[in-house]
């Protein structure tokens, strides 16, 4: 359709195997750099990227094919 929006977005959590504190401070940017670089290189937004040493919040959105 002509004039038409659509607007996707997407929160992922990826946790830790059993939640073990493994996400160091020292490389935890440059892991947020490589997961932005895969959602970009699909075509899609990161909004927002952050964690904790057990887990990672993403916000994505998302462009329809």
């Amino acid at each position: 359709m002509a004039n038409t929006y659509t607007q996707i977005h997407i929160q992922a959590v990826f946790a830790v195997q059993n939640r073990q504190s493994l996400i160091n401070n020292s490389w935890k940017d440059e892991l947020f750099k490589y997961i932005t670089g895969i959602i970009q290189n699909h075509g899609h937004k990161m909004l927002a990227i952050n964690g904790m040493p057990d887990h990672i919040h993403i916000l994505i959105g998302m462009r329809p094919v």
